[in-house]
């Protein structure tokens, strides 16, 4: 399913959107992600802040960022299959929904005190121009927090190549260094993102007058792959990063 500038709306595919169902952190929201305490370790503090969540999905994060206490939340999703899910699970009207495709995303000058994103900017091709709106959108001090597919994960998504019954990619990694779209089998057929290094990553922040706070290249402690053995893979390479950004104080 497309959208303007060729955005891919996979999560309104109806065979993706009920595989991405049985996710745990669909059915357990922010608990459900392993990643979770270590993202949510590099937030600032929420209590009368105002947030944005690029690529909102089911609410989760809006939620909890309501429950922190912020003075207004936004989630901006393309899916109009996510965003009627989130209304569906959210019991108040704290929260304004938005529907937008991030490839063309406008947002008001310093309307924003944090950006927050998960999972979702790896599938967007301009995003040194997302980067510059939202340097413009958060006020001076303010936060960008997000965490997306890891470079070393993305690699191998090459057309043609083989792909284990759950989609994951086979290893070993290869042709980091050309950036592009890669094409996955995940829930659905042809499922695209974006793969870029993660100096492009980097310096594409920078360029817009970013300054970085910290960046985790996230993998899993022995304690959850204790409670959990299938995360034992990610132990063996990174699957996805965190990222933390700054606009400087004025």
């Amino acid at each position: 399913m497309a959208n303007s500038h060729n955005t891919q709306n996979i999560y309104d595919d109806p065979q993706f959107f009920a595989g991405y169902a049985t996710l745990a952190r669909s059915q357990h929201g922010l608990d459900g992600a392993p990643e979770w305490p270590a993202l949510r370790a590099m937030l600032p503090e929420l209590s009368a802040k105002r947030v944005v969540d690029l690529g909102c999905g089911y609410g989760w994060f809006c939620r909890f960022a309501v429950a922190q206490g912020a003075a207004s939340v936004t989630g901006i999703d393309v899916s109009h299959k996510m965003l009627e899910k989130a209304r569906e699970m959210t019991t108040h009207s704290d929260i304004v929904w938005q529907h937008a495709d991030l490839e063309t995303l406008t947002l008001p000058v310093n309307c924003a005190d944090l950006v927050y994103s998960s999972l979702a900017l790896h599938y967007l091709t301009r995003i040194d121009r997302l980067f510059h709106t939202l340097f413009e959108a958060l006020t001076p001090g303010g936060m960008l927090v997000f965490s997306a597919e890891h470079p070393i994960y993305t690699a191998p998504l090459r057309q043609g190549w083989l792909h284990a019954p759950d989609g994951h990619p086979t290893w070993p990694v290869s042709h980091y260094q050309q950036e592009g779209v890669r094409i996955s089998n995940w829930f659905a057929e042809g499922v695209r993102k974006q793969h870029r290094k993660l100096a492009t990553w980097i310096n594409a922040l920078i360029a817009s007058g970013f300054e970085l706070v910290q960046i985790d290249e996230w993998g899993p402690s022995a304690a959850q792959i204790a409670d959990n053995p299938a995360l034992a893979e990610e132990s063996e390479r990174p699957m996805l990063f965190l990222l933390a950004a700054r606009r400087p104080a004025a």
